[in-house]
Protein backbone atom coordinates (compact mmCIF):
# COMPACT_ATOMS: atom_id res chain seq x y z
CA UNK A 1 0.00 0.00 0.00
CA UNK A 2 2.34 2.86 -1.24
CA UNK A 3 5.47 2.26 -0.02
CA UNK A 4 4.48 0.54 3.51
CA UNK A 5 6.26 -2.93 3.45
CA UNK A 6 4.85 -4.11 6.68
CA UNK A 7 1.78 -6.37 6.46
CA UNK A 8 -0.07 -5.44 10.29
CA UNK A 9 0.54 -1.83 9.16
CA UNK A 10 -1.31 -2.21 5.92
CA UNK A 11 -3.88 -4.43 7.27
CA UNK A 12 -4.99 -1.87 10.20
CA UNK A 13 -4.64 1.08 7.37
CA UNK A 14 -7.22 -0.91 5.73
CA UNK A 15 -9.59 -1.35 8.39
CA UNK A 16 -9.10 2.13 9.37
CA UNK A 17 -10.42 3.17 6.18
CA UNK A 18 -12.95 0.63 6.66
CA UNK A 19 -13.98 2.16 10.19
CA UNK A 20 -13.79 5.62 8.97
CA UNK A 21 -16.26 5.20 5.90
CA UNK A 22 -18.62 3.17 8.07
CA UNK A 23 -18.90 6.29 10.86
CA UNK A 24 -19.12 8.56 7.91
CA UNK A 25 -22.30 7.06 6.99
CA UNK A 26 -23.78 6.70 10.60
CA UNK A 27 -22.93 10.28 10.62
CA UNK A 28 -24.63 11.65 7.72
CA UNK A 29 -27.62 9.66 8.72
CA UNK A 30 -27.71 11.16 11.79
CA UNK A 31 -26.70 14.20 11.79
CA UNK A 32 -26.38 15.51 8.13
CA UNK A 33 -23.83 16.06 5.33
CA UNK A 34 -21.63 18.33 7.81
CA UNK A 35 -21.12 15.47 10.36
CA UNK A 36 -20.28 13.12 7.48
CA UNK A 37 -17.54 15.78 6.35
CA UNK A 38 -15.96 15.69 10.13
CA UNK A 39 -16.23 12.22 10.53
CA UNK A 40 -14.48 11.69 6.77
CA UNK A 41 -11.60 14.18 8.18
CA UNK A 42 -11.17 12.89 11.57
CA UNK A 43 -10.43 9.44 9.62
CA UNK A 44 -8.03 10.90 7.15
CA UNK A 45 -5.80 12.55 9.95
CA UNK A 46 -5.31 9.07 11.56
CA UNK A 47 -4.87 6.92 8.17
CA UNK A 48 -2.77 9.39 7.18
CA UNK A 49 -0.22 9.44 10.05
CA UNK A 50 -0.61 5.44 10.43
CA UNK A 51 0.49 5.72 6.61
CA UNK A 52 3.28 8.07 7.64
CA UNK A 53 4.36 5.49 10.24
CA UNK A 54 3.98 3.18 8.11
CA UNK A 55 6.51 4.68 5.50
CA UNK A 56 9.01 5.77 8.15
CA UNK A 57 9.09 2.38 9.72
CA UNK A 58 10.05 0.92 6.05
CA UNK A 59 13.02 2.79 5.50
CA UNK A 60 14.95 1.13 8.32
CA UNK A 61 16.77 -2.33 6.93
CA UNK A 62 14.92 -5.75 7.11
CA UNK A 63 18.20 -7.05 9.04
CA UNK A 64 18.90 -4.15 11.94
CA UNK A 65 20.06 -4.65 15.75
CA UNK A 66 17.90 -4.36 18.47
CA UNK A 67 19.42 -1.03 18.87
CA UNK A 68 18.82 0.31 15.17
CA UNK A 69 15.06 -1.28 15.27
CA UNK A 70 14.49 0.59 18.11
CA UNK A 71 15.66 3.85 16.66
CA UNK A 72 13.34 2.84 13.98
CA UNK A 73 10.58 2.37 15.46
CA UNK A 74 10.99 5.71 17.81
CA UNK A 75 11.82 7.65 14.52
CA UNK A 76 8.74 6.49 12.89
CA UNK A 77 6.14 7.22 15.80
CA UNK A 78 7.67 10.68 16.04
CA UNK A 79 6.59 11.03 12.60
CA UNK A 80 3.04 10.05 13.28
CA UNK A 81 3.02 12.21 15.86
CA UNK A 82 3.71 15.01 13.85
CA UNK A 83 1.80 13.98 10.96
CA UNK A 84 -1.39 13.98 13.49
CA UNK A 85 -0.45 17.41 14.75
CA UNK A 86 -0.45 18.96 11.43
CA UNK A 87 -3.18 16.69 10.43
CA UNK A 88 -5.54 18.01 12.89
CA UNK A 89 -4.48 21.39 12.65
CA UNK A 90 -5.07 21.50 8.80
CA UNK A 91 -8.86 20.05 9.26
CA UNK A 92 -9.42 21.93 12.02
CA UNK A 93 -8.86 25.13 10.37
CA UNK A 94 -9.49 24.38 6.60
CA UNK A 95 -13.22 23.24 7.57
CA UNK A 96 -14.91 25.63 9.74
CA UNK A 97 -18.21 23.79 10.52
CA UNK A 98 -16.98 20.75 11.59
CA UNK A 99 -18.91 18.78 14.01
CA UNK A 100 -16.44 18.05 17.12
CA UNK A 101 -18.43 14.55 18.15
CA UNK A 102 -17.90 12.73 14.50
CA UNK A 103 -14.36 14.18 14.20
CA UNK A 104 -12.89 13.47 17.24
CA UNK A 105 -15.11 10.29 17.59
CA UNK A 106 -13.64 8.90 14.61
CA UNK A 107 -10.56 10.02 14.97
CA UNK A 108 -10.18 8.08 17.97
CA UNK A 109 -11.78 4.86 16.92
CA UNK A 110 -9.15 5.20 13.74
CA UNK A 111 -6.30 5.98 16.35
CA UNK A 112 -6.77 2.94 18.25
CA UNK A 113 -7.52 0.71 15.31
CA UNK A 114 -4.19 1.10 14.40
CA UNK A 115 -2.76 0.19 18.24
CA UNK A 116 -4.69 -3.68 16.54
CA UNK A 117 -1.47 -3.93 14.31
CA UNK A 118 0.35 -5.46 17.13
CA UNK A 119 -2.36 -8.42 16.63
CA UNK A 120 -1.74 -8.86 13.28
CA UNK A 121 1.06 -11.53 11.79
CA UNK A 122 3.75 -10.79 9.29
CA UNK A 123 3.46 -14.05 7.67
Amino acid sequence: MLGVRSKPIRTVLWWQICATGALATIAVVLGGGKAAVSALLGGLVSILAGWVYGVVGSLGGRKQSAGGALLSVLRAEAAKVLAIVAGLAVALAAYREVVVLAFLGTFVLATLIFAMAIFVREH
